[in-house]
């Protein structure tokens, strides 16, 4: 256990002020993707992007290239992708779990056939904290500041189609046009979040603070304020406590926000008109 003044000094540290720095900024913008995940009810696209990113590692490794950046374009080229697919709900469940094949059959063939360190591209998956870039901080404050923007302004059709795509459509939603917007944004969201917890802990950024916040908000504005709220406050604890402690940030986060996630269920549920539908 580190005590106030070791806390201090690794506080004093470069690596771990950028790493406080890209955790504030994703706590903003990644549980608002979170929002948008549980809406559309797209859980499978975590793993999706998890692939996608390492194929997009793999072949930026055999060009010469940045993997990390080779792996963000790849998921919003993939997001872009399966937008055609998603007609409905089911169709676009079934388009991550067919890109999710795709893309891991596609990475392990480039990684064998190219003769890649496949344990290399591998680490990518497997993201700290501690090692973020200046360019990922940049990407994390792009999202930090696009994704409210664009959902608060946008909020009216967005509840209209996580409520019901026919219903959107019909009410003259482009429903084509902001599905793609919204699987791009979650796609690259992913991959920001896959550089500060790992694949397998992007949880902590994006599905749990949301899950949460729809527990507490009563619209789909207030599910986004609280979304952002628990994001910043959870995921600033999870990291003081992984320095204090001297433990791996990763699964300190996730542990803390499924803390929080789990305690909003015990607090009795009110009557409130659906968040679906409420643009205020």
């Amino acid at each position: 256990m580190n005590g106030p003044a070791q806390l201090g000094d690794l506080l004093g540290l470069v690596p771990v002020r950028r790493a406080g720095v890209a955790l504030v900024l994703g706590s903003i913008g990644l549980p608002v993707i979170g929002v948008v995940i549980v809406g559309l009810d797209i859980i499978p696209v975590r793993f999706a992007m998890m692939h996608v990113a390492l194929l997009g590692a793999a072949v930026g490794m055999l060009a010469g290239l940045d993997p990390a950046l080779c792996g963000l374009v790849a998921c919003a080229v993939a997001g872009a992708g399966i937008s055609p697919l998603a007609r409905t709900p089911e169709s676009l469940s079934g388009a991550m779990g067919l890109l999710m094949s795709l893309a891991i059959a596609a990475a392990l063939l480039v990684l064998s056939v190219a003769g890649v360190n496949a344990s290399a591209a591998f680490a990518l998956l497997w993201g700290s904290i501690l090692s973020v870039r200046t360019q990922d901080v940049v990407v994390l404050g792009v999202l930090a500041v696009l994704v409210p923007a664009l959902l608060w302004w946008r909020r009216r059709d967005l509840a209209l189609l996580l409520h019901d795509r026919e219903l959107a459509l019909v009410s003259g939603v482009a429903v084509g046009r902001l599905t793609l917007v919204l699987l791009v944004l979650v796609a690259v969201a992913v991959a920001g979040a896959i550089r500060l917890t790992g694949a397998l802990l992007v949880d902590a950024l994006t599905l749990l603070p949301a899950l949460a916040a729809r527990r507490l908000g009563h619209s789909l504005a207030s599910i986004i304020f609280w979304a952002m709220g628990i994001g910043v406050t959870v995921n600033l604890v999870g990291f003081l406590l992984a320095l204090t402690f001297d433990l791996p940030p990763g699964p300190v986060l996730v542990l803390t926000a499924g803390a929080v996630a789990l305690a909003v269920h015990f607090i009795p549920e009110r009557r409130r008109q659906s968040w679906h539908v409420s643009a205020h």
